[in-house]
């Protein structure tokens, strides 16, 4: 099974990307909806969870409750490591499980949509990465409208990432989403004119 990781800073367009893969056919594993698959209500993330930090990140109905189990790991170090090595093992779990499932259905190639690919070293794992890049400008602006903040918040979650350049000495395929959404979906139609035939099923 060919495995191809796509990755992007915030606000870059991935979801555009990754959802037009989708609806061409390809396999796409979205790691932020497994994120929340596995601490779901009755599943062992959550239990774990609730076993190293206790029953007050659960709301009154059982399920979690991001914002004080966020409230809980802010500035401590130590509790955000340990609440991402129990996260990134069950997510890692069942990525691999999806990902299996795909293959048995006869598909040649999987995406792996991961925000983190590259800063968790998942794309050690991958045959190819794919990076959705845009200016640190353009990216600023975006996250601006999209989110509503202001340019020092912007800036501030912008510069919590890898750098774009650092990130395009791992990638492969790199798109550039700084035009518009027409000049994308151009690039992307080239993309699967050269990639498409990756993800065929072996029965098709």
């Amino acid at each position: 099974m060919y495995k191809i990781g796509l990755t992007g800073g915030i606000a870059s367009g991935k979801s555009t990307v990754s959802e037009w893969l989708a609806q061409k056919g390809a396999p796409v594993i979205d790691a932020d909806v497994v994120a929340r698959e596995v601490v779901a209500l009755g599943t062992p993330g959550l239990s774990e969870l609730v076993a190293y930090f206790g029953d007050s990140i659960l709301q009154g109905d059982g399920t979690l409750d991001r914002p004080k189990l966020g409230a809980i790991i802010f500035n401590d170090e130590a509790k955000r490591k340990m609440l991402n090595d129990i996260l990134h093992r069950y997510i890692h779990e069942r990525i691999d499980e999806l990902a299996m499932m795909h293959y048995e259905q006869g598909f040649g190639a999987v995406i792996y949509d991961i925000p983190l690919l590259i800063e968790t070293n998942w794309y050690k794992e991958m045959d190819e990465v794919w990076l959705v890049a845009l200016e640190p400008e353009v990216q600023k602006a975006r996250l601006m409208a999209r989110n509503g903040l202001s340019e020092e918040e912007a800036q501030a979650r912008i510069s919590s990432q890898m750098s774009l350049a650092d990130k395009k000495t791992y990638s492969q395929v790199i798109i550039d989403n700084n035009g518009t959404l027409e000049e994308l979906m151009d690039q992307l139609i080239q993309l699967w004119q050269t990639k498409g035939d990756l993800f065929a099923k072996e029965d098709s």
